[in-house]
């Protein structure tokens, strides 16, 4: 998502949008907000200065067992209803639809990642 938010203030975020509602798993999670982070990205902070910013921002405060947790969850997590299903097997079927291995929100973006800087999928 810092990736992401950099490239949006750049203005080189391409099909990628920053605050969407796969990073909104992330920003409710978290107890920050995105508005804010996407402040602190344009300040120039780096990647450590903004985890010491969500840390001492956050809301909801999760302790490493919640992180650890919630993040082998997010690891899994599958698109459940019709609207998502459908925009990821479109997405799925442009990018790879050879590709059997494709199932997870994370399966989907680690590919996106490959094939958008030159991998063959």
């Amino acid at each position: 998502m810092l990736d992401k938010g950099r490239a949006t203030i750049a203005g080189k975020h391409g099909e990628f949008h920053f605050d969407c509602p796969l990073d909104q798993h992330f920003v409710n999670f978290a107890g920050i907000n995105s508005t804010a982070m996407k402040e602190q990205l344009a300040a120039g902070k780096s990647d450590a200065e903004m985890l010491a910013w969500a840390e001492a921002t956050s809301t909801t405060r999760p302790t490493a067992f919640q992180i650890a947790t919630w993040s082998a969850y997010q690891d899994q997590r599958v698109p459940t209803d019709l609207e998502s299903r459908q925009f990821f097997n479109d997405y799925h079927a442009k990018l790879a639809p050879h590709r059997e291995d494709i199932a997870t929100w994370f399966d989907i973006l680690d590919l996106d990642d490959f094939v958008s800087f030159g991998g063959k999928a």
